[in-house]
């Protein structure tokens, strides 16, 4: 269902859209130039498929995306593998050195992971699906668990201009 929801070019930009905010169905179809009954057909797909949720005020209703159901969409594609070590104390980052696929990069004093299967980019780790505190270069482990490596995918996109005057604009601005 989920795969069948994706399908679409114009529920895929629904979905960019209610990643970066709420809408009415009648703002998703302003913003993407269709007509509404459009959209609402777009939309009951993915509400379907759970990939967007409904709030009610009323006789208003909002749409979000349901960040959740994608990325659990998402995790049925990773990949596991089992280490098995010589006893506790062992460094994560010196245990991921051996599974193939992963980079590991030094940057100064610290490595951290570069690389999965080629796939460059900033990686965060979770131990027993918590976020340690400490870097992964000095996390270790005493017993056995789950380490969850994640990319960080730029899903929202955050557009910032900075302008900044030149020397010339304030003396002009000072002589007016």
């Amino acid at each position: 269902m989920i795969f069948k929801a994706l399908s679409s070019t114009t529920r895929m930009a629904m979905l960019r859209l209610l990643l970066q905010d709420e809408y009415h169905v009648s703002g998703l179809a302003n913003e993407l130039g269709i007509s509404v009954p459009v959209a609402a057909k777009h939309v009951k797909l993915l509400e379907d498929a759970d990939l967007v949720h409904r709030k009610a005020f009323g006789r208003t209703h909002v749409l979000s995306a349901n960040r959740k159901r994608l990325y659990d969409a998402m995790d049925t594609f990773s990949a596991d593998y089992e280490l098995h070590t010589q006893g506790g104390g062992i460094n994560i980052l010196d245990a991921l050195k051996e599974v193939d696929g992963i980079g590991i990069k030094k940057v100064g004093e610290k490595e951290f992971i570069a690389s999965i299967d080629g796939e460059e980019g900033f990686y965060i780790y979770e131990v027993n699906g918590k976020s340690p505190a400490v870097p992964i270069n000095e996390y270790t482990m005493e017993s056995g668990g789950e380490i969850r490596i994640k990319r960080l995918v730029p899903v929202l996109t955050k557009r910032v201009t900075v302008r900044i005057p030149s020397a010339t604009d304030g003396k002009k601005r000072g002589r007016e």
